[in-house]
């Protein structure tokens, strides 16, 4: 968020108070086609980003962990097998249409009563300090107004020895693989998205909003500074197309 009380939506400046709306109208619109979307924009591979994730989330059984901006629980139901039956899982996102569809999966797949959806802002989360040991937000963190403020509100909310894993888009280290994203991004995507979802809009609004988020090292001092957290480490994935930086609170 800017100084002077305004931000980014796309490549658009706008007043600070309006983005959650105009994201929310985003995901409202995309929620029914989201999951194939993901599929046709990634090839499948953001199953293997994700897999990374939980990898690195070092979760036990009877952990509890909060998968934020979780949407239709991608994560969620794969944390909740890793916990187990003694460990819980709070899915949570700020977007109905997004929670409902993930409630939908949580019915389909018999883990109701194992995970618990909650609607609410990463910025003022409404759970207790020391309350997780581990967070999750994968390709979330983009679309928060203020991302210091919600950082902190994690930190504050994860147990000390707690771990913090942000997936989310970021810059390719490769210059020829910067030109084919920049080809793919701007030429293809907008396209599937009119194609598959019917709304041109928000995919071109989601190819601006990575270029717009922060790279791997200004997110890893945004973790340190504004966050408050202890330790960060990045982990480039496709080339830096995506990265994971997981940090650490002590």
């Amino acid at each position: 968020m800017q100084k002077d009380g305004t931000t980014n939506f796309g490549f658009e400046e706008i007043p600070a108070t309006e983005k959650q709306g105009r994201v929310g109208a985003v995901f409202t619109s995309v929620a029914q086609k989201y999951d194939l979307m993901n599929d046709v924009m990634s090839l499948g591979i953001h199953h293997l980003w994700k897999r990374f994730t939980l990898e690195m989330c070092g979760l036990r059984r009877g952990h509890r962990v909060l998968d934020l901006a979780g949407g239709t629980g991608d994560l969620a139901l794969r944390q909740a097998q890793m916990v187990g039956e003694s460990g819980q899982v709070v899915l949570a996102d700020i977007n109905a249409s997004m929670l409902q569809r993930g409630r939908d999966r949580i019915i389909d797949e018999g883990l109701v009563g194992r995970i618990e959806t909650v609607q609410c802002d990463a910025e003022m989360l409404p759970f207790p300090d020391n309350h997780f040991d581990c967070i999750t937000i994968a390709f979330g963190l983009r679309n928060v107004t203020d991302k210091g403020r919600a950082l902190a509100s994690m930190q504050r909310v994860l147990k000390p020895g707690g771990r913090l894993c942000v997936l989310e888009f970021s810059k390719p280290i490769y210059g020829p693989l910067e030109k084919a994203y920049d080809f793919y991004s701007f030429k293809l995507l907008p396209r599937l998205g009119e194609l598959i979802a019917k709304d041109r809009d928000s995919y071109q609004y989601l190819a601006e909003s990575i270029r717009m988020h922060p790279d791997q090292e200004k997110l890893r001092q945004i973790i340190l500074e504004q966050g408050g957290f202890d330790e960060v480490e990045i982990y480039n994935l496709s080339g830096g197309i995506v990265a994971l930086h997981r940090a650490f609170k002590y």
